[in-house]
This record gives structure tokens, sequence and C-alpha cells, in this order.
């Protein structure tokens, strides 16, 4: 027979507060990984850890004809003062000259240069390396406790209301519905 004077636990209190503050803890952690998923899902359509660009300049004529030289004029030209990491000829009269992250196509004949390289997208490219775990070591550890995070919180979600709005009733509608948008679409489009 029940206690009449023992008061029954009250564990969902407790729970949402759990879930509240796990929630802000995984914020960051979230951030980053659904701007790397948004962005890697598009990779065919762009490039999301680099902004590629080209630029089109005019350096005063002749040029030395010494391939060295006449690398070392146009970098005057256009201030630039990063070593390259190459300068060859790419025919008889166009001087290519590569730095790290972009290079310069020179015409010896006309001092036309068109530059095509590389900047970063810094926010993507960070987000990128950490959800795809280039940085090995203690970010695996990092990311497996996201993901029981995540676990606990999916987990603690469809237990923090009770009754008609909670998993007996209009939730656990919901987390069918969930459920079942990979198991259709794995099944429709024929799986791995």
């Amino acid at each position: 027979m029940p206690d009449p004077d023992r008061r029954p636990t009250r564990w969902r209190p407790w729970l949402r507060a759990l879930h509240r503050d796990l929630g802000y803890l995984a914020v960051g952690l979230t951030f980053v990984y659904a701007l790397s998923g948004l962005a890697v899902n598009h990779i065919a359509d762009w490039d999301p850890n680099f902004d590629n660009y080209t630029a089109e300049h005019q350096v005063a004529v002749p040029l030395p004809d010494d391939d060295a030289a006449a690398a070392d004029r146009v970098r005057a030209a256009l201030a630039i003062t990063d070593p390259p990491t190459e300068v060859y000829r790419s025919d008889a009269r166009e001087l290519s000259i590569l730095f790290e992250g972009r290079t310069l196509h020179v015409n010896l004949d006309t001092g036309a240069v068109l530059e095509d390289g590389q900047r970063p997208r810094l926010v993507l490219r960070i987000s990128n390396w950490l959800h795809l775990n280039r940085g090995k070591k203690a970010w695996t550890y990092i990311a497996d406790g996201y993901a029981v995070f995540l676990l606990f919180l999916a987990a603690s979600g469809m237990f923090m209301l009770p009754g008609r709005k909670g998993l007996l009733g209009r939730g656990g509608v919901l987390v069918a519905l969930g459920f079942a948008v990979p198991i259709l679409y794995v099944t429709l489009s024929g799986g791995p």
C-alpha cells in the first residue's frame, strides 16, 4: 500500500534543467556542425573552404628576358612581397609566377597579368576542418562527447512533457515522423 506521507519523485524538473544546460553547452558545436554540413552538402556547386577569384593587372613593358628578373619586376609593380614558390615559362611569351594560394600569368609582350587564386573562407574552412575531424587527436573526444550530448538531448526531449503533448500523444507522432524520414529516404532511394 502506498505511503500517503511520501511525496512523488519529481524527476521532470531535473530532466528539463539538465536538458537545458546541456543544450546551452551544445549550441556552439551545433553551429559548427550545421554550417559545415550545409556547406559540404553542396560541395559540387561551390568550394566551401576557399573563395576562388581572378583579377587583371597591367605592368610596364618591356620586361627582362631573364625569368627571375621578370618575376621580380612584376612582383615589385604589383607590391607583392611574398617570394614565389615557382617561376616558369608556360609558353614562349607567357611567364607563370606561383605563390601560395595564387598564380600570376604574365604576357611578356603586353604586360597584361592575369591573377587567379584562392582566399580562405575562414569560418566555413574552420568548421569543415572540425566537422571532418582533420585535427584528429583530442577533437575525436570532443566530437564523441558532443554526439553523446545530442543523443541525450534527443532522448530527454521525448520525456520532458507528460500526457497528450508528450511521448504518449503529439510528441510520439512527431518522433515517429522523425524516424520515418531517413527510413523512407533509404527505402525509396535504394539505399547504400
